[in-house]
This record gives structure tokens, C-alpha cells and sequence, in this order.
């Protein structure tokens, strides 16, 4: 069963605002099923948790991008990190808002990777676990929607820096 999450209206917004849309967060909170169950049935999926897959991302980039075209949903990017560069180069060629969906761990290593990367072209998001209001049903109220808005919109200006 899905629970309908308050950040799935902040995650639209900042797709139509950003090539690359990055949801972090830690392990089980469900970045991958929301950004699932919220991707078009043209957006690719691929895992980094797959042994082949992640071997193509990290010793031929350019040819995992050949392969996985965006619209692309890359689950555990910070298993990857010689793609961003890779990314970059591709949004800044050809690229369209929404292109690359990335989930990962809030790794210092990956946000070091992806700021230095993907500056001003990422819109990031922090996922944490349920809140109350989602486990029950709730919409989120005036201030939850203003501020997961703001603090998506703030970090995402953190790129820019």
C-alpha cells in the first residue's frame, strides 16, 4: 500500500524547474517508491544496486548514458559518482528540466560530488520518514506546504553558491 507523501507536489515544482532532480534521505524512507510511483511510464529505471549496470556507469559513462536515455530514474547515484560529470555534460548540451531523477544517501561524499558537478542545474530534496499527518491521511497544512516548499527552493539555491 502507498501513503500519498506531503514532498510529492515540492518534487513536481522543482521538475519542471531543474534538469536533475536529486531526492536524498536516509536508507528506508522511500525515496525510490515516491519518485516510482510519481515518474511517467517513459522515465528508465536503473539501480546502482545492480553489479552490471553499476560497472557500465563507472568504467564507460558516456556509453551508460548512450544506453539509459533520458527521461531516466537513477536509483543510489552516490554508487556511481563518475557519472555527474557525465550528467553535466549532458544537461548542459541537450538537456530538458525533469531529464535525470537521482535518489541517494545524504553521503558527504555525494553532495560534495554533486554540488561541484551540477551546480545550478539540480533541484534537491531531503526525504525523511513518515510524518503523522501522512500516516493518517492528513493533507499537509498551510506551514508544512510552505515550508517543504522553502527549504526544497532554499537548498536547491545552495547549488547555485
Amino acid at each position: 500500500m502507498y501513503i500519498k507523501r506531503h514532498l510529492e507536489t515540492t518534487i513536481e515544482k522543482l521538475n519542471s524547474c531543474f534538469k536533475v532532480l536529486l531526492v536524498t534521505g536516509p536508507r528506508q524512507v522511500g525515496k525510490t517508491t515516491l519518485l516510482r510511483r510519481l515518474a511517467a511510464v517513459d522515465r528508465t529505471y536503473v539501480t546502482m544496486d545492480d553489479i552490471s549496470v553499476r560497472s557500465l556507469a563507472m568504467t564507460e559513462p558516456a556509453l551508460f548514458l548512450q544506453r539509459y536515455k533520458p527521461p531516466l530514474l537513477i536509483d543510489e547515484i552516490q554508487m556511481a559518482p563518475k557519472l555527474l560529470p557525465y550528467i553535466k555534460m549532458y544537461v548542459d548540451e541537450q538537456g530538458q528540466n525533469g531529464d535525470f531523477w537521482l535518489t541517494g544517501s545524504q553521503a558527504f561524499e555525494l553532495m560534495h560530488g554533486v554540488s561541484e558537478s551540477l551546480t545550478g542545474r539540480i533541484g534537491i530534496v531531503n526525504l525523511l520518514g513518515l510524518s503523522h499527518g501522512e500516516l493518517i491521511d492528513r493533507p499537509a497544512g498551510l506551514l508544512c506546504r510552505k515550508m517543504n516548499f522553502c527549504c526544497a527552493v532554499w537548498r536547491s539555491r545552495l547549488c547555485y553558491r
